[in-house]
């Protein structure tokens, strides 16, 4: 933490503290909003500085190097994909590996499948770097890869099973020495999030478990806000821009969107008032406002607030969180309408419609 200065001299460390402390309670995001934050890094579980990967602040107080930072997401995210797979004994015909937070290779994906000795009968695909929309563009690869043919030599060619797995380790890229009101906004929503999950053709799933079937996807790119929000490598770790304005850009877009992303699934514009919405919580204030700008009653986005509360926005690994609460909520039935929409850099509107399939 810098110290502040007053007069050439520097503050008390707990006059400090207390000056952080109102300026986390003014920028950042509340316990009221979010009430925990995953976490994969375990610096982020103790205050044994010496012990930390990343932040031995009395070495580095910026913390480790992005090259240290690199090397660390590789043994987390290997580890993280081993936990995911463990009883999985069966090869995807494809598995996409997801995130914007590091990048080594071979990548975990790859270690995975040669682990698993599945490297004659899966494919790896990498969607990297493009943040919290990135679980849909993901989507979209594996229902394309899903209808192709299967791959040469695989024994699982008819089965046509994609599995995507997320490993988003945003608390490697904490800057303890950036105080900026933008820059406590950013450290105070982003945490940790690993999940997988699996994708097949047509809406049969393995033992009629409850699902999402993919009805209609489509992406904009929203004018005159490409430098609106940046995700770019630094020295220290990967640094996020973040205009104060993007609230409101992502709002304005919105209905028009959504009412075509409707008729492009054969919905009339309506439908989106009788549906359950899974919302990319980037921040409490992007709920708010795509709820206040598509006129939403709050049981329509309740599990969106709900997973950011519980684990804080993890990038792309927070909507297939979500949808993993759609999947399991008593209260959405069997062919439920559910319109799921994310936002990242470019500014991208990223959506589809699902529908709720149990049996």
């Amino acid at each position: 933490m810098q110290v502040a200065q007053r007069e050439g001299r520097p503050l008390e460390a707990h006059a400090c503290i207390a000056a952080m402390r109102r300026r986390l309670e003014r920028f950042g995001c509340g316990s009221e909003r979010i009430s925990s934050r995953g976490h994969e890094l375990d610096d982020c579980s103790h205050l044994r500085w010496d012990e930390m990967d990343v932040y031995r602040l009395a070495e580095h107080p910026s913390g480790a190097s992005t090259r240290t930072r690199t090397q660390v997401f590789g043994r987390i995210a290997s580890a993280a994909c081993a936990r995911l797979f463990a009883e999985i004994d069966a090869a995807p015909q494809h598995l996409i590996h997801v995130t914007c937070t590091g990048y080594e290779a071979p990548s975990a994906a790859q270690l995975l499948v040669a682990s698993k000795e599945w490297g004659t009968r899966t494919s790896v695909t990498h969607a990297y770097h493009m943040g919290c929309y990135a679980a849909l563009p993901a989507l979209r690869i594996a229902t394309g890869l899903s209808a192709l043919e299967g791959t040469l030599g695989s024994a699982s060619a008819g089965k046509k099973r994609v599995d995507i797995v997320h490993t988003e380790l945003c608390s490697l890229h904490l800057n303890p020495l950036r105080h900026e009101p933008e820059q406590l906004v950013i450290q105070s929503l982003f945490a940790d999030g690993c999940i997988a999950y699996s994708v097949y053709p047509g809406e049969t799933l393995p033992g009629n478990a409850p699902g999402l079937a993919v009805v209609a996807q489509a992406e904009w790119l929203i004018p005159d806000s490409a430098t609106s929000m940046r995700w770019s490598c630094s020295d220290f770790g990967m640094e996020m821009v973040l205009a104060r304005d993007v609230p409101e850009k992502i709002a304005r877009a919105l209905t028009p969107f959504v009412e075509g992303l409707l008729r492009h699934a054969g919905e009339h514009e309506t439908a989106g008032k009788r549906a359950v919405f899974a919302v990319h919580p980037g921040g409490p204030k992007i709920v708010d406002q795509v709820a206040a700008a598509l006129g939403l009653d709050e049981p329509q986005i309740a599990l969106s607030r709900a997973v950011l509360r519980e684990r804080g926005n993890m990038s792309s690994a927070t909507l297939p969180h979500i949808w993993q609460e759609v999947v399991r909520a008593a209260h959405v039935r069997h062919g439920d309408l559910v319109v799921s929409l994310a936002f990242g850099p470019g500014l991208t509107l990223s959506g589809a419609v699902l529908r709720k399939v149990s049996r």
